[in-house]
Order: structure tokens, then C-alpha cells, then sequence
């Protein structure tokens, strides 16, 4: 199909060039102190970190180009993680978890998820597709969608 063949397609008035999913990815910060628990290391001693957490969302395009508004990548990181995480300790205000990036990265998951269904993203089409915590500027965790299906395997 050529360009004229898929932009006659579109409703009138559109701004979409194509049906194509497209993810959309937003990098955000945020401060938090935690220890490592029956670790041997420095990090079994209280302290803390500027964790970045990188964001990927796919969805199909509106009807103005857009798979997913980065305004609304950031309120939903706002309101879901750093209103949780900004400031705080860890070990305190997440479950019962060794505060590890690796542990930490899936319980954002399950947050995102869950208020990307509840807002309404979901049901349009959006789904999260990667995550990527970093500890420190050269150290981080990172999951993606294809491996949180759960599979007996992976036990």
C-alpha cells in the first residue's frame, strides 16, 4: 500500500499517518533511601540514591499522530510512583521485599498496570512494554512485557 493509498484510508479530518503501534518512552527521577537486607556488602548500611526509572508505553495513534500524551506518562509516574517512593524509605513503604532494583522494578510494574487500567488506557489500547530502573548512573534492572507473563518455567 502506498502513502496516498493509506492516508485515503484515514477519516477525514485525521492527522494520523498510519495503524501502526508505536511506544512512546519517558525518563523520570526520583530520591529514596533503603538497605539491603542479608546482604554482605555496603549496601546492608542505610542509604540512598537518585533512581531514574524509564518509562515505555505503546498504543495506536488518536486521531491527532499520538500513541500516548508524555503529559500523561508524567501524572501517571506523579501520582503512582514518586508520590509513593519521592523522599521516602523504602524498606518501609514498599511490601515485604529486600528493596533491590530487581524486586523493586516489577512492583512498579503492578502499579502502572494497575492505574493504566483504571484510568482508562488499557481498555484504548495502551499497555506497558519496558521498564528500566536505575540505581546509579551505570546500574539498573529492566523487565519487559514478554517476560511477565507468568510461566511455570521460569521457576
Amino acid at each position: 500500500m502506498n502513502q496516498k493509498d493509506l492516508m485515503d484510508q484515514e477519516e477525514p479530518g485525521s492527522l494520523k499517518y498510519h495503524n501502526k503501534r508505536v511506544a512512546v518512552t519517558k525518563s523520570f527521577t526520583f530520591d529514596a533511601a533503603h538497605r539491603l537486607e542479608r546482604y554482605e556488602g555496603k549496601c546492608k548500611n542505610l542509604h540512598g540514591h537518585t533512581y531514574r526509572l524509564v518509562v515505555t508505553i505503546s498504543g495506536y495513534l488518536n486521531e491527532i499522530g499520538m500513541a500516548m500524551d508524555f503529559g500523561d506518562i508524567k501524572a501517571l509516574f506523579q501520582s503512582v510512583i514518586k508520590a509513593k517512593l519521592d523522599h521516602q524509605y523504602l524498606n518501609e513503604v514498599l511490601p515485604e521485599m529486600n528493596t533491590t532494583a530487581e524486586n523493586m522494578i516489577v512492583w512498579i510494574w503492578q502499579q502502572l498496570e494497575m492505574a493504566m487500567a483504571d484510568r482508562g488506557y488499557t481498555a484504548q489500547g495502551h499497555r506497558l512494554e519496558a521498564l528500566r530502573l536505575f540505581e546509579t548512573p551505570t546500574s539498573s534492572a529492566e523487565i519487559r512485557r514478554e517476560w511477565m507473563v507468568d510461566d511455570e518455567n521460569d521457576r
